[in-house]
């Protein structure tokens, strides 16, 4: 009885001072995701990987709770130092193996990890934690350039890997947590003006002919159904076999008969369509939707600038990734790579999303 009563206060301690409902609706995500994942390809080591990732990436969101957010907000060297560790882990993606055509992996036999998950986590708290001391001198353009460096260091790493869709939502969080620090209106449009500029000569002068055919190929895959429109027109086949309801847990035959390409991944959410239809996929929708607004409730009751801005970071981090990857799979954008929250296999992805809200947990319990 003794060992019983114990337990439960222990239980108690692990959640007492955070949010709980976030908690509860990313471990029901999470493990959802890991049912998906099992009517996707059935019981084997890649499920398992799965599921280790999931209950690790839960176990490091409660561990990292106790862990004094204010550490991060107050110390330079431990934030200077993961942010550069990132920068280097991206460098030695081009001494490692690639995989079709990009060098966005670290591979080591067995072992897989994609330093750009690493990359955007940092960022988020480097920028959290610059801006968080130069709020009030936000409209001094020299801060922006500064922060900028911080931003292109990776990115441009990203584009020449190239990895498009990592760059893409490095993008989103820097241009969110800059219009979230105040940046005044003649500076944004200087920088949108500047992005036009870039993303222009990188059409022109960076991308390959075969990227150019596969970022406009979402627009009529028709054109090409077997080559470059291939992925989409089997993307929209498995949504819409899906109907309203779905077939059942592992009866999507075009993830479970290999005509949906990497259904565990970048096609998962046409792979839960299949199987759970469109009501399951509104119960995704609506608990992404959900932890995002637990995500930035947190930041609003913080008491520092840092937790107020971490939390806008996380938010966009989490919505992009669930944007881009719900609307490649409708084919409303070209296809990036980019997982899908909670959903996806991939550790890299898994451990940093866990981290950052294992961060904002601490931020929940210290103030």
């Amino acid at each position: 009885m003794a060992h019983r009563r114990d337990f439960k206060n222990f239980i108690r301690g692990l959640f007492r001072d955070v949010d709980v409902p976030l908690f509860a609706a990313v471990a029901a995500i999470s493990l959802f995701g890991a049912v998906n994942m099992y009517g996707i390809i059935g019981p084997g080591s890649l499920l398992t990987k799965h599921l280790i990732f999931v209950v690790v990436g839960l176990g490091l969101m409660i561990v990292l709770s106790f862990v004094n957010y204010r550490y991060l907000k107050n110390y330079s060297f431990p934030v200077l130092a993961l942010y550069f560790l990132s920068l280097f882990l991206l460098l030695l993606t081009f001494y490692s193996q690639s995989v079709r055509g990009v060098n966005a992996w670290i591979v080591l036999g067995q072992f897989t990890f994609e330093p750009a998950e690493l990359a955007k986590l940092m960022l988020i708290v480097l920028m959290a934690k610059y801006f968080s001391q130069r709020h009030v001198h936000i409209n001094q353009f020299k801060f922006i350039v500064i922060a900028g460096i911080y931003f292109v260091l990776p990115v441009g790493i990203m584009l020449a890997q190239p990895d498009l869709g990592s760059a893409i939502i490095l993008s989103l969080i820097w241009l969110g947590m800059l219009l979230a620090a105040g940046i005044n209106k003649r500076h944004l449009f200087l920088l949108l003006i500047l992005a036009v500029v870039v993303s222009y000569g990188a059409w022109v002068g960076v991308l390959k002919p075969y990227q150019k055919e596969r970022l406009v190929s979402f627009v009529n895959p028709g054109a090409d159904p077997l080559g470059t429109g291939y992925n989409l027109i089997q993307s929209q086949v498995a949504i819409g076999s899906g109907h309203w309801f779905g077939n059942g847990l592992g009866k999507g035959s075009q993830a479970t008969l290999g005509f949906l390409p990497e259904p565990h991944n970048d096609f998962v959410f046409a792979a839960a369509a299949e199987q759970f239809g469109l009501v399951g996929l509104g119960l995704i929708l609506a608990a992404v939707a959900f932890i995002i607004s637990r995500t930035l409730a947190i930041g609003r009751a913080a008491m520092s600038n840092f937790g107020k801005l971490f939390s806008i970071g996380i938010s966009i981090f989490i919505f992009a990734h669930a944007l881009i990857g719900a609307s490649v799979n409708i084919g409303l954008m070209p296809v990036t790579g980019l997982p899908f929250p909670f959903l996806s296999y991939g550790g890299s992805y898994m451990i940093s999303l866990m981290s950052g809200l294992g961060v904002l947990q601490s931020i929940k319990r210290y103030g």
